[in-house]
């Protein structure tokens, strides 16, 4: 699993039970190797375990709890509890996403007035064996002159995909969210721009939202799509179709390189 990965995932159940004991309390983390079988598979709804054995992380915490209906809804986007500003609805829905991704499975304990407790299991592989040296490769990254959008709500994915596209050569425009980015597109109506970079999940207008708006005006426009999620937790309105071009997150700056000039070259 990718450590940075695994360092969200833990980052994000601790902070969602600090918030779940506003008056005080106790978080507890425990690790362990669970087999798991037919006979002993966890009530996990509408997910089969491969059997096997799992390591299960679990995050507990001694806060306020959730009912059924809240618990029903626990891992979509922007869905939250918390108070406006407090929370943006995305720690466990990207959670969800991470553990999904490993091959993994999240189960919920929870009640009313009586805490939380998070089980991931992960399942467990031989450690892979220790890298041999490798010389840093002096591959040149792919390049190009044409103008990118990039949308992105996460400012750090957006400044980093910004700073290495123009270092590439790319003339780049950002924004944050779909609004800025339709009125820049409406301030530079003169400026052509070839290719749309844009995250799947964002408040007020999601990226798939956002590129049919752009190409119903421009339909030469490329377009790449980033995201965290598994494609089955978007609105199916919010998806990728077949053959659009994908990049999961976290990439590096090869892998953006090479993906965004694989759609440009299409053009």
């Amino acid at each position: 699993m990718d450590t940075g990965q695994l360092t969200q995932l833990i980052l994000n159940l601790a902070l969602n039970a600090r918030d779940a004991m506003q008056n005080g309390g106790q978080l507890t983390l425990e690790t362990s190797i669970v087999d798991v079988s037919k006979e002993t598979e966890p009530a996990c709804a509408s997910e089969e375990f491969t059997p096997g054995q799992y390591v299960l992380i679990s995050v507990a915490d001694t806060g306020s709890g959730m009912s059924h209906e809240v618990k029903a809804h626990l891992f979509e986007p922007f869905f939250t509890t918390k108070e406006e500003g407090r929370g943006s609805g995305l720690g466990l829905a990207t959670s969800y996403g991470i553990v999904r991704q490993s091959g993994g499975h999240i189960r919920v304990e929870s009640e009313s007035g009586k805490g939380t407790a998070v089980h991931v299991y992960l399942p467990k592989v031989p450690p892979p064996p220790a890298p041999s040296y490798k010389k840093p490769s002096a591959k040149k990254l792919p390049r190009g002159t044409e103008t990118i959008l990039v949308l992105e709500d996460d400012i750090s994915v957006r400044h980093i995909s910004v700073r290495v596209l123009r270092n590439l050569g790319y003339q780049v425009i950002e924004a944050a969210n779909g609004d800025d980015a339709q009125r820049l597109i409406s301030e530079s109506a003169g400026r052509k721009v070839h290719l749309l970079l844009t995250d799947m999940v964002m408040p007020q207008m999601s990226g798939r939202r956002f590129a049919d708006w752009l190409r119903s005006a421009s339909p030469h426009i490329r377009v790449v799509f980033i995201s965290g999620y598994l494609e089955e937790s978007l609105h199916p309105g919010d998806r990728r179709d077949p053959g659009m071009f994908f990049l999961p997150k976290p990439f590096d700056p090869e892998q953006l390189a090479a993906k965004v000039r694989e759609a440009l070259d299409k053009l």
